[in-house]
């Protein structure tokens, strides 16, 4: 393959497109989060994340799990815990059976920002793709998005 190969362009072309609709949906649920809530889409996203632990086997995440599931490294998504928890919404305690590891928990305050914020960024994620649907540039990746999010028949 070569760099003028069709394939190729239409491989960028849809990457572009891809891109151009990730951007476009979070930073319109963003301005929506931080104007409702004060709220970022990472933070909103790791409260998310967070809040679906539970106490069964495996049922709490370390944070190299987190970090892939708000898709930040570790680093980021420490100093992200960090400052949820001197805003009260998170608290770290040392896991039982590993003195090393170090889990992180929804407070409750923390639980219901959540629960307040979820309608807003639900409402900003279908603004966004209602809008994006507009363009025929990205109304076939919406289509797909919105496909993914259709339980399957049982």
């Amino acid at each position: 393959m070569t760099a003028t190969d069709p394939a190729l362009t239409a491989l960028a072309q849809g990457w572009c497109a891809l891109s151009l609709l990730h951007g476009r949906i979070e930073a319109h649920i963003e301005r929506a989060l931080q104007a409702e809530h004060d709220l970022s889409v990472r933070e909103y996203s790791l409260l998310d994340v967070l809040s679906r632990q539970h106490d069964g086997e495996g049922g709490h995440l370390q944070m190299k799990q987190v970090a892939d599931a708000v898709v930040l490294s570790q680093s980021a998504t420490t100093r992200l815990v960090t400052r949820l928890e001197d805003r009260g919404l998170l608290s770290r305690y040392l896991c039982p059976t590993d003195r090393r590891g170090i889990y992180t928990n929804v407070s409750e305050a923390g639980l219901e920002l959540l629960a307040r914020a979820r309608p807003t960024n639900d409402t900003a994620l279908r603004e966004a793709l209602d809008e994006a649907a507009g363009n025929p540039e990205l109304a076939p990746l919406v289509r797909v998005v919105e496909s993914a999010s259709v339980p399957a028949p049982a």
